[in-house]
Formats: C-alpha cells, sequence, structure tokens
C-alpha cells in the first residue's frame, strides 16, 4: 500500500489549529510581557497616583537588570574567543580550528551576532525569555546609477553584465586628443538599474509579540509548532524573491490581534496608525514563519517543515512547503523552570518589590511634604490679608485685627513625622531582592560602599554569593547560546558555496567551509568576567606571575610558556582591566622572529661564560698595568745604575785593562803548556807506534820460521 501525502488543504487545516492555539498562549503571556516592560519603564498603572499626591516610581526592576546585563554581557561577547568548536572524530582537529576563528571574527560580527545576543539576554532577564534565530539572508538588491562620457569598450562591458537593465542610453561624437589629432569618437551616457542576489548569515532577535510556541511544548526541539507572526511590506516579500504576481493577490493586514498590537506598541514606547493609504509596495501583509512537526506524508511520522504563509492561513496564502532539518531558533533564559519552556525572569522576582517600595516611597515622600507645608489653621475673620496665609511670600506680614490674640489667629496643623520609619523597611526590601535574585552591587562588578566596615572574609563572602548567583545566569545563558552557535556553524558549511580570503590575526588565510564536519560541538567561554573586574585582573596577575617563573627558571625556549602563551596572558589582562584593544599597548610577537631570536641566542655565550670571560678579562688587565709599573720601575733603576756607573768608568777601565793584560798572559802560557804537553804526548805515541811495529815483524818472522819447521816434519 502505498502512502498518500496529505493535500495542501488539509495540512492547512492542522497549521491553523495550531497557530490558533499558539496565538492564544502567546496572547495569554502577553499581559505580563506588558507589564514587565511597563515597570522596566517606571510605568505602574496598576499603583494610580492619587491627585495632589506624589506620584514617584520606584525602578527596582530596571536598576536590577541595569545591574546584571554588564557582567553577563561583559562574560560572554567579552572573550577573544566567544564559541570554541571541538572535534567530534579523528580528523576534524583543523576543522576545528578553523571555524573557531572564522565564525568568532568574521561571521559573528557579520550576522549582527552581538546585538543579537544583548537583545535576546535583556529579554530573558526582563520577559522571561530571549528568542535569537540564524538564518541566510537572501534578497535582491536594487540600485541605480548615472554613468557619463563612457568610451565604447567601458560600455559594452557595462551592458553586458546580466543583473544590469539600461534605462536611459545617449550616444554623442566628441573630439578626442589622440597622438596624431584630435579625432572623433561615439561616447555614451546611460542611466541603469541593477538587480543583484545577496546572500549573507544572519542573527537576529525576535520580539516575543511576534514569537509563536505551541503550548505544549516543553523546549523549541520537540515544539509541535514554533516560529514567526510578523507583518512584512509588499516589497520586502518581493525582495526575498516571491513572485510579485503572487504578492500583489495578498490581503492586507486586518483589524489584526490586538494583544500583539499593544504589547508592540508598548515596546516600541509609540502609538502610531495603520490606517494611512499607503503606496502599495509599503503595505503591510501578514506573515507566518513556521517551524511544524505533521505527518505530510503519511507514513506514521511526523517530520518538521517549514511552512510559510502570507496574507492568511489558507492555501491562496501557502508559499512555502519543504522538509527541515532541525530548528534554527533558541530560547535564551536567565533561570530555567523545570519541564516548562518558559523561564523565570528578574521582572517576576523584583516586581512585587518594586510595588511595594513604590508605595512605602509616595506615603514616605507624602509625609516629608505635609512636614515641610504645614496646613494652617487660621481664625474666621481675624486675618486681615488671607493670601499671606494661602500663599505666603518671604517678607510679606500676616496682619491680624486689633485686639485679636496673634497665638490663636493662625495655628497649624502638626503631622505626625514617620517617613523616617520607612527608611528601615526600604532596606529591608532592597535586601529582599538581592535574596531573591542574587543580583547586588557586589554581582554588578563594582565595589559597594557598604562592604567597606567589614572583615575582609565577610565582605568576601557576600561578594562571592552574588557572584555565584550570576555565574549561574550566565552558564544558563550560555547554554542556549550553545544551539545558536551550532547552528550558525551548519548554516555557514551550507551557504558558503567557495573558498573565501580573510584576514586573521595580520595573515591572510583561505577558509573552505565545506570541509568541515557540521556536527562538531560548541562550547561558549564564560572564563573571565563571572565575577567582579578586580577578580578577574587578580586572576590574571596571578598566571602572568607564573608565566614568568617559569620563563626565568626554563628560559624562553622551554616546554610550558611559549611567546603566544605570554602574549595571551597580557592580552587578557588588558582586557580584564577593560581595555578593548590589547593591540594598542602590547605588540603580538611574530613566530619566524621570535625562532630567529632563540637561534640567535643559543650561539650566544651563557651568562656564566660571559662572566668568567670579563672576569679574565679584568685579571689580564691587572696584569698588564703590573707589568708595565714594574718595567718603568726598571728602567729607573737602569737609569740610576747607568749614572752610578758612568762615574767610576775610568777606574773600571784600568781594571778591566789589566785583568785584560793578565788574561792574555795567563792565556799565553796555557797555550805554550798546551802545545809542549802535546808534543810530549806525540813523541810517546810516536814510540808506542815503533815497538808495535817491531812486535809485529818479529811475529811474522817467527810465524814463518814455525811454517817452515812443518813443512820439514812433513817431507820427513
Amino acid at each position: 500500500m502505498v502512502d498518500t501525502p496529505m493535500t495542501d488543504d488539509q495540512l492547512c487545516g492542522i497549521v491553523y489549529n495550531l497557530v490558533k492555539d499558539a496565538e492564544a498562549y502567546r496572547d495569554e503571556r502577553s499581559k505580563e510581557r506588558i507589564r514587565a516592560m511597563e515597570y522596566f519603564d517606571g510605568i505602574m498603572n496598576d499603583v494610580p497616583a492619587e491627585d495632589g499626591r506624589s506620584k514617584v516610581v520606584s525602578r527596582d526592576v530596571r536598576a536590577a537588570i541595569k545591574k546584571v546585563v554588564p557582567s553577563v554581557v561583559r562574560t560572554i561577547l567579552g572573550n577573544d574567543k566567544i564559541v570554541e568548536y571541538e572535534p567530534v572524530k579523528e580528523g576534524d582537529e583543523a576543522g576545528a580550528n578553523q571555524a573557531t576563528d572564522f565564525i568568532n571574527y568574521v561571521v559573528f560580527p557579520e550576522s549582527g551576532g552581538r546585538v543579537a545576543v544583548e537583545d535576546a539576554i535583556s529579554d530573558a532577564l526582563k520577559l522571561r525569555n530571549g528568542i535569537i534565530k540564524w538564518w541566510c539572508d537572501k534578497r535582491i538588491n536594487v540600485s541605480y546609477s548615472m554613468h557619463t562620457g563612457l568610451d565604447e569598450m567601458s560600455f559594452a562591458q557595462l551592458v553586458a553584465d546580466e543583473d544590469v537593465t539600461v534605462l536611459e542610453h545617449t550616444e554623442r561624437v566628441e573630439m578626442i586628443d589622440m597622438p596624431e589629432g584630435q579625432i572623433p569618437m561615439p561616447v555614451h551616457d546611460c542611466r541603469i538599474k541593477r538587480m543583484s542576489e545577496e546572500r549573507k548569515n544572519k542573527l537576529g532577535a525576535i520580539p516575543l509579540e511576534n514569537w509563536l510556541i505551541h503550548p505544549d511544548a516543553i523546549g523549541i526541539e520537540d515544539a509541535p509548532l514554533c516560529g514567526e507572526n510578523t507583518r512584512l511590506r509588499r516589497s520586502d516579500l518581493v525582495a526575498m524573491g516571491y513572485p510579485r504576481d503572487l504578492v500583489d493577490a495578498l490581503p492586507l493586514v486586518g483589524n489584526g490581534d490586538l494583544e500583539q498590537d499593544e504589547e508592540e506598541d508598548t515596546r516600541r514606547r509609540d502609538v502610531f496608525t495603520r490606517d494611512e493609504i499607503q503606496a502599495k509596495a509599503m503595505q503591510e501583509i501578514e506573515y507566518y514563519d513556521l517551524l511544524v512537526r505533521v505527518d505530510f506524508d503519511n507514513d506514521g511520522i511526523a517530520e518538521l517543515r517549514r511552512i510559510v504563509f502570507a496574507g492568511s492561513l489558507t492555501k491562496k496564502g501557502l508559499l512555502e512547503n519543504e522538509p527541515w532539518d532541525e530548528p534554527n531558533y533558541a530560547d535564551i533564559v536567565a533561570e530555567r523552570r523545570p519541564h516548562q519552556w518558559e523561564g523565570t525572569s528578574v521582572t517576576d522576582d523584583v516586581a512585587e518589590i518594586q510595588k511595594i517600595k513604590t508605595v512605602l516611597l509616595r506615603q514616605t515622600i507624602d509625609n516629608l511634604y505635609w512636614q515641610n507645608n504645614l496646613q494652617p489653621v487660621v481664625q474666621e475673620g481675624a486675618i486681615t490679608n488671607p493670601e499671606s496665609v494661602v500663599a505666603p511670600q518671604f517678607g510679606l506680614p500676616i496682619r491680624v485685627k486689633t485686639g485679636t490674640d496673634v497665638r490663636t489667629a493662625v495655628s497649624y496643623n502638626v503631622v505626625p513625622m514617620v517617613a523616617d520609619k520607612s527608611f528601615a523597611m526600604l532596606e529591608y526590601l532592597d535586601g529582599e531582592v538581592t535574596d531573591r535574585t542574587g543580583i547586588s552591587d557586589a554581582s554588578s562588578g563594582m565595589a559597594p560602599d557598604a562592604l567597606q566596615n567589614m572583615t575582609a572574609k565577610a565582605s568576601a563572602m557576600i561578594e562571592q554569593a552574588g557572584i555565584g548567583q550570576t555565574e549561574m545566569m550566565v552558564r544558563t545563558i550560555a547554554e542556549g547560546l550553545k544551539r545558536v552557535f551550532k547552528g550558525l556553524l551548519k548554516l555557514t558549511i551550507q551557504h558558503q558555496d567557495k573558498p573565501r580570503t580573510i584576514r586573521l590575526r595580520n595573515e591572510w588565510v583561505t577558509v573552505d567551509p565545506k570541509t568541515w564536519n557540521a556536527d562538531m560541538d560548541a562550547t561558549v567561554n564564560t572564563g573571565l568576567g563571572a565575577g567582579t573586574r578586580e577578580r578577574d585582573m587578580m586572576m590574571m596577575g596571578l598566571i602572568l606571575g607564573l608565566q614568568e617563573k617559569l620563563l626565568a627558571a626554563f628560559g624562553p625556549d622551554n616546554p610550558y610558556v611559549s611567546p603566544d602563551n605570554l602574549y595571551n596572558g597580557i592580552a587578557k589582562q588588558a582586557e580584564a582591566a577593560g581595555l578593548k584593544s590589547p593591540d594598542l599597548y602590547f605588540t603580538k610577537p611574530d613566530a619566524q622572529a621570535v625562532q630567529a631570536r632563540l637561534e640567535e641566542a643559543k650561539n650566544k655565550p651563557s651568562e656564566a661564560q660571559i662572566k668568567a670571560e670579563t672576569q679574565i678579562a679584568i685579571e689580564k688587565a691587572k696584569a698588564e698595568a703590573a707589568s708595565i709599573k714594574e718595567r718603568a720601575q726598571m728602567e729607573a733603576d737602569l737609569i740610576v745604575k747607568l749614572a752610578e756607573a758612568e762615574k767610576d768608568s775610568q777606574s773600571r777601565l784600568q781594571e778591566m785593562q789589566i785583568k785584560e793584560r793578565l788574561e792574555k798572559q795567563k792565556l799565553d802560557f796555557e797555550r805554550e803548556k798546551l802545545a809542549a804537553e802535546e808534543r810530549i804526548e806525540r813523541e810517546r805515541m810516536d814510540r808506542e807506534d815503533a815497538r808495535a811495529r817491531e812486535q809485529r815483524e818479529a811475529d811474522i818472522q817467527r810465524a814463518q820460521a814455525e811454517g817452515f819447521t812443518r813443512q820439514l816434519e812433513g817431507m820427513n
């Protein structure tokens, strides 16, 4: 059996019933939101002031919200990286880092994210819930321009653009100066219309009077219906791409929803009329952009579909009907109510206190008025100039008739002074506001004067108590923003059709979101700013001190602290001090320059070596100085000795001559003695040589004789 999809009439009937339930739920809450906005603006129609009495209004709701908003916004939006994407599978690391930088520094600012988040936080604190929507805004931009003096090529290039329509065109001939002389050339003047499609990712806070959600919903993710109901001009619908003939046939806004109109008027704090005759392009049309869970294909499972109506919730007003992957809305609450879609606002906690304080303040001021302007009691006919009592002026006397006792002629009705009794009650109510909300001077990031006379421990306990509740608000809001940034990531991946070159950290990089994982997890940073500014600065000071110790102990090329880590700490310290541009005071180090300096530092001698070499140089200099001094002393001694020697030169010369003669005589004697000894020695050696020759000859003769004897014996 083939499932038959439902018809458009059936779909419109289901959506109509869901929308009416959602509108009834919205209108039921509308009065509470109107009251919250009026209390914030100091309008208290439920506490009317009597004529002639004080009309003062206590602004506790406004004061409480304005105390906590700066801390919450600074905690979330004051971070360098508002969101960080985390990889969910292997290989996502590079994409997660790129997505973190691209979303924080490019997409979020371009989408108007800061204003959207601030508005949603303000709505959450004031009206219980803030709604943020993310979408790809596709619009047709129309622009007109006049061009004159175009040559043939420029005019051809201009009209060749398919987005350009020529509205007016004039061609004329002008004499143009050329090197060969003036020659006639055609020149074009034209007025054009350019229609171009622009796509941009957008974030926006939805006004709650335009927000629809089914009363059975516990959250946006499981809501049977959620979306927007607003009014758009016909021109806006045409710019969104809808056919003009279809848009022109849509009916105008009728009487509309009175509750919605009243809430919008209260929010915008002005009253305007739509009954004026307007040009057709500026006429307003009822517009519904809805996300509905419905079993459109009749397979037994309700799917999420985006359904758009304009003019009416009928088949004639059905503009779009398409499947949708997930709701592109997120609700921001400061305090969540379990198992409910709505949260708790600061107004819920403070409105009753504001009402009581307003009554007390009016009574207190009225009592002070009576004390300063006592009611006169006048004896009838005793005063000749009654105006001096009714409208007293400085120096104007009160005249009484002769014989009238002045003390009885004029007296004053004494009103008891009870205003001072109200101050204790007002102080008690201020403490009740702090107990209910946790919002105090301490939690707002200021140093309250009330803590000056307390001990440091008591002051810290009070401050931490307030900060703790503020941190709870921040983390609850951050949890809602987590869906916003995950949706913004998917939106960027879906609609960025080509790589984009951007400048990040003073470097040009090319980013292609198509390669990222759309299911990456997102974490909204809520680090610094959760407490007071002083606490943030103290914590960053501790981190910087630890970094300095590690650098001093292990040197600049250590595994614990890099130059980027140190710069990040300095930048965060500057941001904690309220300086939004640390680059004005500190320069982020270039990685290549830092590495080059580290390599250069490795080749340089250490401090101990430099100290030793310096000491050696000092010792060498001292030794050279001592040597120079010693040589100078020796030269001085030598000069003295030479002077003394010169005095005795003659006597020493004579002595030397005598010594030389004696030495010469001695040497002559020695030479003669040696010559005699040599002669004697030669004679001795000659005698010994002669005896040796004689002995050899005798031995030879003896040998010959013995040989001759043996021969004879042999013959015998």
